[in-house]
């Protein structure tokens, strides 16, 4: 669950963006506000958010100008709100610290779509500050034209790893048999099925564990194992840790 902070000046956009966003379905929790620059420098000191979105032009600091100052300190990812007025300043004012910009009025399926994708490279930074290559975000990039079916199935564990997944179940939905589908996707990844999904759902519990704000057990269900022996058993074998153990890893 990605941890976000929102800076805007303007109240009603800001309280839209916080109350009005689903922000569950985007693996995204709002942990602070703030109304100006110099606010939203002071609580990502306070909170670190992984995501901070803000508007480019506010009293005090403006977004690019905070985002710079606070990444002096905090690691975190940038989004920067502009309008199309704004839109060559912005470009022309982007820092090394800003990751992406969205026009306003802000379109929450862009605002989704792009936060899934950081969410995905904040977990692949994470595993790899952590010794874990988890790096399934390779294959969703190959051209997969070809293997129709291996990328249905890629984007089925991407979209469905939380609920009870299976080869024989995908391949009936895809109308293929499971040994082609299974030889096909072993061609493709290198991996085995099984071990793809597995190694995805720990790389989901490696980030909500990321987050401190979860129990292990519902990590564990949450991703898609029902058993909590079995979810230990199967983190420690990707990451040669006890979930516990590796969340007291990341928290220091």
């Amino acid at each position: 669950m990605l941890r976000v902070l929102i800076a805007e000046d303007e109240d009603i956009i800001r309280k839209g963006l916080v109350y009005t966003t689903d922000w569950l379905s985007m693996g995204c929790v709002v942990v602070a506000e703030a109304a100006d620059g110099q606010e939203g420098l002071e609580k990502i000191l306070e909170v670190k958010p992984d995501v901070v979105i803000a508007d480019i032009c506010m009293p005090c600091l403006d977004g690019i100008e905070m985002i710079r100052e606070a990444s002096k300190t905090v690691k975190f990812r940038s989004i920067i709100l502009t309008s199309y007025a704004e839109f060559d300043y912005a470009k022309r004012a982007i820092s090394a610290h800003v990751d992406e910009f969205l026009l306003k009025p802000v379109n929450e399926r862009e605002l989704g779509e792009l936060l899934r994708r950081l969410a995905t490279e904040i977990a692949g930074e994470r595993q790899a500050d952590h010794g874990v290559e988890l790096n399934l975000d390779h294959y969703a990039k190959k051209d997969l034209s070809e293997n129709h079916y291996v990328a249905k199935t890629i984007e089925k564990i991407r979209k469905d790893y939380a609920s009870r997944l299976s080869i024989e179940g995908i391949s009936e939905e895809l109308g293929v048999s499971a040994s082609y589908l299974s030889r096909r996707f072993k061609e493709v990844t290198g991996q085995t099925f099984l071990d793809f999904l597995n190694k995805y759902r720990v790389q989901m519990a490696i980030a909500m564990l990321s987050t401190g704000q979860y129990r292990v057990y519902e990590i564990s269900e949450a991703t898609g194992f029902t058993d909590y022996k079995h979810f230990c058993s199967v983190f420690k074998k990707y990451t040669l840790k006890s979930p516990t153990h590796f969340a007291k890893r990341i928290v220091n």
